[in-house]
């Protein structure tokens, strides 16, 4: 079944598109690629042989197509041999065609100081399907045990678990284990599983490292290689002043509920109520994320807390002002105690819109602060 993606490809511009593996970069290209086109796909070997032991016939063989009427030039996987990015730079300036490049991986770009084609071609980011892609196939329940990859969603719940299986052992433990030439593969393990168990709670490397058996500088490293790989992401602690943000202690989410679960060995284990509401908010972060990408907002995501030890869970900057603070909860009924977090917030902050996103089938008022199905807080976001 092909779903209608939010993000859309321009026809005539270059660009370098990235996200995880399973997203659909692949099916998204191919589907609006013109007849006129040559596709390199990396992942075959004959292929990354050919350019990685000479990146310089890439431009010989594109430039030939050219000549005979190619218009758009399709690389998947180009972080396989990421010198082909030197000569894409290079064909563009000299060429009207259209290059398109796909990747699971923003760190072998970086790291070998390879041209990221600035000026010169739009990057995009494609994440696993939000609730309005998937449409009518959407559950919640669902979503939260075993994700929105599209194939996870499309396909039976026996292909779903089985894909989230291969994707824990197979993409996250070997694939980023090669990516970041780990050698105490043991620990990396270790670490996987802490993240995994600790999904969107605030990092202390300290910690991690201790319960790892790592170093801190170790742990560092490989949480930035998860980020690099485009596995997951730091929720920044919010504070006025940018450079006070750099000394805070952001929380880490994975990309994927699904794949969460699957590192955490929980595909199949029903959920308890205190595993359901981290999962929901994990989904909920999430899909904020995906949404202000996709419309290319110019709002920043951030948590609040005190020193104090009060929270919560969601801010919203937008131009250096605060537009929204979100208290997430996955419950159907909000009580006066789950408020504590936005009354401080509201103290420090008055006049910002407070709200709890929930699982509440209609909205209404409760004290100050507006309490949200979460539907409805993804409508209010377009706003932002």
């Amino acid at each position: 079944m092909l779903l209608k993606r939010l993000l859309a490809l321009r026809r005539r511009r270059s660009c370098l598109l990235l996200g995880p593996r399973q997203t659909g970069k692949s099916t998204l290209v191919r589907n609006t690629l013109p007849e006129r086109s040559w596709v390199i796909d990396l992942l075959q070997h004959d292929a990354f042989l050919r350019f990685s032991k000479e990146p310089s016939l890439f431009r010989l063989e594109a430039e030939a197509k050219i000549r005979t009427g190619a218009t758009t030039i399709f690389v998947d996987e180009v972080q396989k041999v990421p010198e082909l990015l030197d000569e894409v730079h290079g064909l563009i300036e000299r060429h009207a065609a259209r290059f398109i490049l796909t990747g699971s991986s923003a760190r072998k770009l970086k790291r070998r100081g390879t041209n990221l084609l600035a000026g010169r071609a739009t990057t995009l980011r494609l994440h696993p399907l939000t609730h309005i892609e998937q449409g009518e196939l959407f559950d919640l329940d669902r979503t939260l045990r075993l994700g929105s990859l599209p194939a996870v969603v499309t396909g039976t719940e026996q292909d779903a678990l089985e894909l989230l299986r291969s994707y824990s052992e197979t993409y996250l433990r070997e694939e980023i284990q090669a990516e970041a030439l780990v050698r105490n593969l043991g620990g990396f393990a270790r670490f996987l599983d802490i993240v995994a168990s600790q999904c969107g709670e605030i990092l202390n490397y300290a910690a991690v490292a201790r319960d790892a058996s790592l170093a801190a500088r170790t742990v560092q490293e490989y949480y930035q290689i998860l980020e690099d790989t485009l596995i997951g992401f730091r929720l920044e602690p919010w504070r006025r002043s940018p450079r006070a943000r750099l000394v805070g202690h952001p929380r880490f989410y994975l990309f994927d509920t699904g794949v969460t679960n699957a590192l955490n060995r929980r595909l199949t284990a029903p959920s308890d109520p205190s595993t359901r509401g981290r999962l929901f908010e994990q989904w909920i972060v999430l899909e904020c994320l995906r949404l202000l990408d996709y419309r290319g907002s110019e709002a920043r995501m951030f948590y609040w807390r005190t020193n104090q030890g009060a929270e919560v869970d969601l801010v919203i900057e937008r131009h250096g002002s605060l537009r929204l603070a979100a208290e997430i909860k996955a419950k159907r009924r909000i009580a006066s105690a789950d408020l504590t977090g936005l009354r401080s917030f509201g103290q420090a902050h008055p006049g910002v819109s407070r709200v709890v996103v929930s699982e509440v089938p209609e909205e209404y008022r409760l004290e100050d602060v507006l309490v949200l199905p979460y539907r409805r807080f993804f409508e209010r976001l377009q706003a932002l």
